[in-house]
């Protein structure tokens, strides 16, 4: 069976996503910081969680280096503010040569801005619309067209 190599990601951000995403990967075996400026998010982590923790600002410097984001191979930024996450994911991008750089995007506007920057942009809006909007369309190439009653 196929195994993805083993990968160094730095997460920014140890809400629902970003928590979710760090307990998948580390359950997969993937090596990690996750980064948060409030120490309490940490706890949205799984006991089984095997990557390390920075607690801070990932929009200062110090903070990045400390996580080696220099050594990243994939770098995401989940916090919820999008501009945050547009400085970081930038920082990663531009400053510290990560070449896989994703970030949550908010609004549904902004994404094309982070794609324009080389940035892998995910809006949950977007996804999730998507989604149901699908899901609508696939039922209604199903149906004959005629209702049944109840």
């Amino acid at each position: 069976m196929f195994q993805n190599p083993r990968l160094y990601v730095v997460i920014i951000g140890c809400g629902r996503f970003g928590s979710y995403i760090a307990n998948r990967l580390s359950r997969d075996g993937h090596g990690m910081v996750v980064i948060d400026s409030r120490s309490e998010a940490f706890e949205n982590l799984s006991s089984a969680f095997s990557g390390f923790l920075i607690e801070g600002d990932a929009t200062e410097l110090e903070i990045l280096k400390r996580a080696k984001i220099d050594k990243a191979d994939v770098v995401v930024a989940a916090v919820s503010d999008d501009n945050t996450n547009l400085m970081v994911s930038q920082i990663a991008k531009k400053v510290f040569h990560v070449p896989r750089v994703i970030a949550r995007v908010s609004k549904p506007e902004r994404e094309p801005v982070y794609h324009d920057l080389g940035i892998d942009a995910l809006c949950p809006t977007t996804l999730f619309g998507d989604l149901v909007g699908d899901l609508i369309l696939e039922q209604s190439t199903v149906s004959t067209g005629e209702r049944e009653e109840p």
